[in-house]
């Protein structure tokens, strides 16, 4: 599934058609789903000419000398560039790619289609996102932002796990790099966010950067130290013990029985 990593990557593939102008658009009624009509996004990004790109968390964003234009790819949804993609493959996703998974895209003045590849539908595109609903890029974030992120001002607040996907919070942590991040800092999940002390705080941290670093050297999200354990009935990758399982925020989560708590 495309998390921040993945993303990234995409606005990479698409730097690629900077300087390009756009001669036609097109979008089927899952990628408009946010916009007014169909043929909104068709009418809104003919004859712009891209002129760079951008991502807050898990949103890409096309800069033109118009309009901002942004794609959100869902669960499953693919950047590609003619038949370039912009990752080899999705953990939970596709491996090959059909026609008629195209949901919407862009044909350009030199021929070439940046396309969004999507089974799912549940990608979208849209016409000068409101960035406002989303929190500090997770890539980018800094110590004072990140402990904006853990700090809650009454009660124990949400498991730490849900805190993480709270996009409103921070963008571009998906399920993935949460267990990740808290695999690495030997945090349980369920955790409330404000029982956090200062030394988690700093672990999660730490492991927050470096899991960022590691895992897009390594390819995406779903290359993390936790992922041979993530299935019932796995045993922990570091000490052996049983992974435990439970649905926090809405995502399927595993974590150590031994060295997270």
């Amino acid at each position: 599934m495309p998390e921040i990593l993945e993303v990234e990557s995409y606005r990479a593939l698409a730097e690629r058609v900077v300087g390009a102008r756009i001669v036609r658009g097109f979008s089927d009624q899952y990628a408009a789903k946010k916009l007014p009509t169909t043929s909104f996004w068709a009418r809104s990004v003919k004859g712009l000419t891209i002129t760079g790109t951008d991502r807050r968390g898990k949103l890409m964003l096309l800069e033109t000398d118009g309009l901002r234009l942004g794609m959100r790819f869902g669960m499953t949804g693919v950047l590609l560039l003619d038949s370039d993609a912009g990752i080899d493959g999705l953990f939970y996703g596709p491996h090959t790619y059909r026609p008629d998974w195209i949901r919407a895209g862009l044909e350009l003045d030199d021929g070439r289609r940046l396309v969004l590849h999507d089974p799912r539908r549940l990608g979208r595109v849209e016409v000068d996102p409101d960035l406002s609903e989303l929190g500090p890029d997770a890539l980018a974030i800094s110590r004072k932002a990140f402990d904006e992120v853990v700090t809650i001002t009454r009660g124990e607040g949400p498991a730490i796990k849900a805190r993480l996907l709270d996009q409103a919070v921070v963008a571009g942590v998906g399920n993935l790099l949460g267990d990740e991040m808290l695999f690495r800092a030997g945090i349980d999940p369920r955790r409330g966010t404000a029982t956090l002390n200062g030394v988690e705080r700093v672990a999660l941290f730490t492991a927050w950067r470096k899991t960022m670093k590691t895992l897009q050297k390594r390819g995406g999200s779903h290359t993390g130290d936790h992922m041979l354990g993530r299935a019932p009935g796995g045993l922990c990758p570091r000490d052996g013990a049983t992974m435990r399982s439970a649905t926090i925020g809405g995502r399927t989560t595993y974590w150590c029985s031994l060295h997270q708590h």
